[in-house]
């Protein structure tokens, strides 16, 4: 069996019973280092199969072999393994090779999901997800999407914003998202939603960049509808209140 779980943001408060079954029923457990991290205390009896950044082919590579072999293999993701994370990849790979493997995706939250619990009620309507990292996406598709978004008025959150590899994606961003909606439009930056030292601020287009936006932050540009009230973003859903 190989299961691919979703861990939210990584405490065990923000996991579900389902997320947390998989992980107890799993002989090999294999991830990311700091995905790993986040559940040591839930796998002290597991064998434990941990690369870094980028090796995700290698990993998910990995826990296909040993779960062809018969064992029972969890692959941590963090927030959910559908958003920007592992499910594809092993469904890819176990469709490429042709093989009859049961498999078990497991939901989790998202960062743009914990980020909205947290600033309020952002995401109330149509929204959409984009990320800025170009390491497996064009660029120039990355902008192109940015305008279609901002012109159909969406509520967009934005993964992956900024690291030290590209620290101007979020500025083409801003320049871009301000040709189609006011500097005056609410934007939410979340950083380490739902854990640990979880900061929240509310400003907007015209100001977000004079905030602190790296890669644990997630970044939620309101729509024209989405205003401020005392420590809340608020997007109407278009309910008469």
């Amino acid at each position: 069996m190989l299961y691919v779980v979703g861990i939210g943001p990584g405490n065990k408060g923000e996991m579900t019973l389902n997320a947390i079954k998989a992980i107890e029923a799993s002989d090999v457990i294999v991830g990311y280092k700091t995905y790993i991290d986040l559940i040591e205390d839930m796998i002290t009896d597991k064998e434990v199969v941990v690369n870094g950044m980028r090796g995700e082919v290698e990993r998910c590579s990995k826990a296909v072999d040993l779960a062809s072999e018969g064992k029972n293999v969890a692959v941590i993701s963090s927030g959910d393994p559908g958003v920007y994370a592992m499910s594809g990849l092993v469904l890819e790979i176990v469709s490429s090779r042709k093989l009859k493997l049961e498999v078990e995706i497991i939901p989790g939250i998202t960062s743009a999901n914990g980020a909205s619990a947290s600033l309020g009620a952002p995401i109330m309507h149509d929204h959409a997800y984009i990320s800025l990292s170009d390491l497996l996406t064009d660029y120039d598709l990355i902008k192109k999407r940015l305008k279609l978004a901002a012109e159909g008025d969406f509520v967009i959150c934005l993964f992956n914003p900024k690291s030290k590899g590209r620290p101007t994606h979020i500025n083409d961003a801003r320049d871009i998202l301000l040709e189609h909606k006011s500097e005056d439009t609410v934007v939410g930056i979340v950083k380490n939603a739902k854990r640990q030292g979880e900061k929240v601020t509310i400003t907007t287009l015209g100001q977000m960049l004079d905030h602190p936006i790296d890669m644990t932050t997630m970044v939620v540009i309101g729509n024209s509808n989405t205003y401020k009230y005392e420590d809340f973003m608020i997007t109407p859903r278009g309910y008469t209140v």
